[in-house]
């Protein structure tokens, strides 16, 4: 478990650990500094339909980082590294619900989100597409595992 002190409150901690109880992590990456974990990021099995078809899909649990290392580039690096452990997964999108500025910078976009039905909208929820044309302006629907409810 990580230390409490990468998340703002307990909700981001417990859900990483739910996901885990669920075993539906499909990349789990660690940042280290002096032999300490600085950093976490997880991507995890997402329910995905889109046109009628189902693919095969991931959700971002935002890349956690000690608060004294943030915008040392520990952020960004997991985030790379973990786009592309998941993309060699065979996954074909990874959805987010994050802050806009922060995830544009690695092509994530809340146009390829705007005709899936899922129980978040608005700019903050982005798709990036692992496989071209994969979202792009289709409608379908994102099903979150129960592990999500915890964050209510």
């Amino acid at each position: 478990m990580l230390p409490k002190v990468f998340f703002r409150g307990d909700g981001e901690a417990t859900l990483i650990d739910a996901l885990r109880g669920e075993e539906l992590v499909l990349v789990s990456l660690v940042a280290v500094r002096d032999e300490k974990v600085v950093g976490d990021i997880m991507l995890s099995a997402l329910q995905f339909k889109v046109a009628d078809r189902n693919i095969a899909a991931a959700a971002l649990a935002p890349p956690a980082v000690s608060p004294g290392l943030q915008r040392k580039g520990y952020g960004s690096s997991l985030m790379k590294a973990g786009i592309e452990e998941v993309r060699a997964t065979g996954c074909e999108a990874i959805i987010v619900l994050g802050h806009p500025d922060y995830y544009r910078r690695f092509g994530f976009s809340a146009d390829l989100t705007r005709n899936l039905t899922a129980p978040f909208r608005g700019p903050a929820f982005m798709g990036l597409e692992l496989s071209p044309g994969v979202l792009a302006g289709r409608e379908g629907s994102v099903t979150y595992p129960p592990a999500f409810c915890s964050l209510g």
